[in-house]
């Protein structure tokens, strides 16, 4: 049974960064399509950035920037860079994982961001 588990959040400064990482198991990762999500209080749970088999990615316009993804297949982990954070970034930030379009997808726990000075 495929699990995520995010980690790496806590707390930053405006301008900050972080970096958020998804630690993936049971199955194997590298057939996986991962993507980052995020819900600020109150909001939807928006959509960050995607990775692919390939390593290709694809970012959300409201991260393109200053947040890159990227993954290492022999650690079976995910990440996030976060870089020139604001208030605004706050939120629980959410790994994702499905293996096809028709699959079922797997979402991790989430972890939590908070930018304040």
């Amino acid at each position: 049974q495929v699990q995520l588990v995010e980690s790496g959040g806590g707390l930053v400064q405006p301008g900050g960064s972080l970096r958020l990482s998804c630690l993936f198991s049971g199955s194997d990762f590298s057939l996986y399509m991962l993507r980052w999500y995020r819900q600020g209080p109150g909001k939807q749970r928006e959509y960050l950035a995607s990775i692919y088999h390939d390593s290709s990615a694809h970012y959300a316009d409201s991260v393109k920037g200053r947040f890159t993804i990227s993954r290492e297949n022999t650690k079976n982990t995910m990440y996030l860079q976060m870089n020139s954070l604001q208030p605004e970034d706050a939120a629980v930030y959410y790994c994702y994982a499905q293996r096809s379009a028709v699959a079922t997808a797997i979402w991790g726990q989430g972890t939590q961001v908070t930018v304040s000075s």
